[in-house]
């Protein structure tokens, strides 16, 4: 034990994009688990946002009992106390833990396979393409929906991109969630540049010719990478985007992303199954009509909700997130160094315990 000295080791997997994990240089982002009270008020900030949708999502390959138990007792206020559907995001399970999730109330477990199986090897050494495999099986099994997808511009080739494409039109799952690389500095992948915005925008066009039936989603980096051109990204093929922030970066804000659609002449209302039936999104005539005014008269301004009696905080990483600066930075498994945008800072020193030569 080290006396007046603290060690933070972060995420035990070495996935090269984030900066999340103990490999990384980067300073990393540190989350407490919520309690389940705590899941539900964000879910209800969520919701007065505008959101159809809340996902439940921790770091890591799995939770421990205590740490699962929350995520379902979290789940089932989501469930009573709200109109949203409900996701997962905890990591490598089993049929057991799937069906658990289920009778909690959870409608759609997400786990993405990251990438193409041929270039998975240079994204993650220490989760292995074929748990994440089994463990979209065990949520089909359990009867659950998957939400599946990965991240483009890792390094992958348009090939593998195509690739990628089609073992997801072979998983076929009911959403597929893209996100595009917001590189980390201090991470393996730190120092790659955005993708062209038009080249993201015929690749949005490429993965809904392949997956015409999923529900296709825009979530991290879309930002960043896409700038003004976030409404020809809709019009390309999406069915939706992630809301909002996220987890470890910043997004647009809810009346932007509503916006976005509206202007567009699409329906951004609710769905009064609550999700029941698969694909709602994908229904014949469901983006007909207008708006309901629930959404324009009532969740556009936060003055509006809160003399409703609804308090909204939305989740800001910019302001709520606390980062810590690692001591010690174990040499990544599969030997990779981190990386820059502009080459390591003159201010960067090596920590100890890392390999010579980066």
């Amino acid at each position: 034990m080290l006396v007046g000295q603290r060690e933070v080791r972060g995420c035990a997997e070495d996935c090269g994009f984030c900066a999340q994990s103990r490999f990384a240089e980067a300073e990393t982002p540190m989350h407490a688990m919520m309690e389940p009270e705590q899941i539900l008020e964000h879910a209800k900030a969520a919701e007065a946002a505008g959101a159809h949708r809340f996902c439940m999502v921790t770091q890591g390959q799995g939770l421990s009992k205590r740490d699962f138990e929350k995520v379902l007792e979290g789940a089932r206020l989501v469930a009573q106390q709200t109109n949203l559907k409900r996701c997962a995001s905890v990591g490598h399970m089993s049929v057991a833990r799937a069906k658990a999730l289920k009778e909690a109330g959870i409608q759609r477990v997400h786990h993405n396979v990251e990438t193409a199986e041929s270039y998975y090897p240079e994204v993650s050494s220490t989760v292995r393409y074929e748990g994440r495999l089994r463990t979209i099986q065990a949520v089909e099994e359990a009867g659950l929906e998957t939400c599946v997808g990965g991240i483009l511009n890792l390094g992958e080739s348009r090939e593998q991109r195509v690739e990628m494409a089609f073992e997801l039109a072979r998983i076929d799952p009911t959403s597929v969630p893209i996100n595009l690389l917001n590189p980390r500095p201090g991470t393996k992948f730190g120092d790659r540049d955005y993708m062209d915005p038009w080249e993201v925008v015929k690749w949005i066009a490429i993965f809904r010719l392949i997956l015409p039936a999923a529900l296709f989603r825009l979530c991290g980096g879309r930002v960043e990478n896409l700038g003004e051109l976030q409404p020809l990204a809709v019009r390309a093929g999406l069915n939706g985007v992630m809301m909002g922030n996220f987890l470890t970066t910043l997004g647009s804000t809810p009346d932007e992303d509503r916006a976005m659609f509206t202007d567009l002449g699409l329906n951004v209302g609710r769905h009064a199954d609550n999700g029941a039936n698969p694909r709602p999104d994908n229904r014949s005539g469901w983006l007909e009509g207008e708006t309901p005014d629930l959404v324009e008269d009532y969740l556009d301004t936060l003055e509006q909700a809160t003399d409703a009696g609804i308090t909204v905080t939305l989740w800001d990483p910019g302001t709520q997130l606390r980062y810590a600066k690692k001591d010690k930075v174990p040499p990544r498994p599969d030997g990779a160094p981190n990386r820059w945008p502009d080459g390591r800072p003159e201010t960067a020193e090596p920590l100890s315990g890392m390999p010579h030569g980066l």
